[in-house]
């Protein structure tokens, strides 16, 4: 690839390499435990759903059954194939009678491994043909009545009400939008379980569940089909729940998931060990569904100063893209997160801006980079927050960004109203048909701001690789070497759902989904 920034690829691939060693050190340690949430979602791959007498998720009733029998490191499937052997049961007449008290699934008689496995395999071939079928589906979609150009417009629909949400989405698709994403309600991401069946009351968004998942799919699957075009819809995977959910979305035929290694780390404290294991299962899911995964690395610039910490959005974008791979999750499916942070104010910040965007697209040239929108400085004055958008969007059809998160012209006051919507819609589909072509005639003056620039992100990138390599990831977080947040290796929340993956464990959708379609 001939580089407009003039940079120099040797340098990308030692960044890469660096990162990829940083990643086979995670995978070193993530390949030897498991949690409660890769075993509720081995649960829902069984067909365990719906709730018991109390409201509580049946995955989390045999889950937490095995957890406080201090048995889960033998892996919920070691149970279930042996509760189906003795007692002929499915796996969700199982989780019933567990449910009731009815059944002891660490009591039941052990079969050898061999039998287990036979057991199981109906089971898992079933859900495996339904993911399957399920992406089948959306590229049958895609290949009839097709999708928009990118950068796809993705906006944001977060009323707190599915049925509302609905509405408003479909209002959005008209105006042209590509991506629906969902917002979750607030605190979502720290609940160790997924809330059942369709919701009506959220605050700042709205619950992820199966059942919303499906109203969603469905209500765009039906505005699609009336605008001749497919509609992707988005919703969260992170949190405390990220390969449960992740699986949930499989089933419903969602396409694209916030799904970050080291997001819920840093802003919502969640303990990192217990996130990069689950990270690993969520995106073998996701690779296997063809969901496009989106990271958060946007994030790190508003806590920290867009200029001066740039680079550590490369290092993350690089590191992400490493674990990424290691899940068997192709590049076409990686939408690495950055965003357009700077202050506006700032002498030549257009000009920083373009450099960083350029940068992502070329050292990530299969991607689907998922770009961000200003929010940090954005005042509520929203004639000035449009013209900041207007910048992003230049930004964004100049350097062929995948995804384009559209920013609001009251962002900063409140969730969007449809007639927000509309204007930035109409800004972004303004300045995308006008400058069409404007990243194929422009080309960065040799020695100017914008290649120097990138040059300087990029060495700078490599230099906190370097030291990743010597410390390790789990020493750089505690130190606060992304977005200024430290985080303790033993800290957070979910630690205690970790374990060790004990003798009898099994999990063979790892290897029947990685890498494969």
């Amino acid at each position: 690839m001939q580089s407009k920034l003039g940079l120099d690829f040797k340098k990308v691939g030692q960044a890469k390499s660096l990162a990829k060693k940083i990643a086979d050190e995670v995978q070193s340690f993530v390949e030897s435990y498991t949690t409660v949430a890769v075993e509720r979602t081995l649960c829902r791959l069984m067909g365990i759903d719906g709730v018991d007498a109390n409201g509580v998720p049946l995955p989390n009733v045999v889950v937490d059954e095995l957890k406080s029998k201090g048995v889960l490191s033998e892996g919920v499937l070691f149970y279930i194939a042996n509760a189906m052997k003795e007692t002929g049961l499915a796996p969700q007449q199982i989780a019933e009678k567990v449910a009731d008290g009815k059944l002891d699934i660490t009591k039941v008689a052990v079969t050898d491994k061999a039998e287990l496995e036979k057991t199981l395999q109906p089971v898992i071939d079933a859900s495996i043909s339904k993911i399957r079928a399920r992406r089948e589906r959306r590229e049958h979609y895609l290949s009839t009545i097709g999708e928009g150009a990118k950068p796809y417009i993705y906006v944001i629909v977060a009323t707190g009400n599915i049925y509302e949400d609905a509405v408003q989405a479909e209002a959005a698709a008209r105006q042209g939008a590509d991506i629906i994403a969902v917002i979750r309600t607030t605190g979502q991401s720290l609940l160790d379980y997924v809330p059942y069946g369709a919701t009506t009351e959220g605050f700042g968004g709205t619950y992820a569940t199966q059942e919303n998942f499906k109203i969603m799919r469905s209500a765009m699957d039906k505005v699609g089909e009336e605008l001749g075009r497919y509609i992707r819809v988005c919703n969260y995977c992170s949190g405390l729940c990220m390969p449960e959910i992740a699986i949930m979305g499989a089933f419903e035929g969602l396409d694209v998931m916030l799904n970050d290694a080291l997001y819920g780390i840093l802003f919502r404290d969640i303990n990192m060990q217990r996130t990069l294991i689950d990270q690993y299962f969520s995106r073998i899911i996701n690779g296997f569904a063809g969901v496009i995964i989106n990271t958060g690395e946007d994030n790190y610039l508003t806590t920290a100063d867009a200029v001066e910490a740039a680079h550590t959005v490369l290092a993350s974008d690089l590191i992400n893209e490493q674990l990424a791979l290691l899940a068997g999750l192709p590049e076409e499916q990686m939408g690495l997160g950055h965003a357009f942070e700077m202050d506006p104010m700032l002498e030549n910040g257009f000009l920083l801006e373009l450099a960083q965007a350029q940068m992502a697209r070329e050292i990530f040239p299969n991607a689907p980079l998922k770009y961000m929108p200003p929010t940090k400085f954005m005042t509520g004055n929203i004639f000035r927050g449009h013209l900041q958008d207007a910048l992003f969007n230049m930004v964004g059809i100049w350097t062929n960004q995948g995804i384009q998160l559209l920013g609001m012209p009251t962002e900063a006051i409140h969730t969007p109203f449809m007639s927000d919507r509309f204007l930035s819609i109409e800004n972004a589909k303004y300045i995308f048909g006008n400058m069409k072509n404007i990243g194929d005639e422009m080309e960065f003056k040799e020695g100017g701001i914008v290649r120097t620039r990138a040059g300087q992100v990029l060495d700078k990138a490599i230099e906190l690789l370097e030291q990743l390599t010597s410390e390790g990831l789990f020493n750089a977080l505690e130190k606060g070497i992304f977005a200024d947040i430290k985080r303790s290796r033993v800290g957070g929340k979910g630690l205690d759902g970790v374990v060790e993956k004990g003798a009898n464990y099994m999990n063979p959708f790892i290897n029947l989904l990685k890498g494969r379609k």
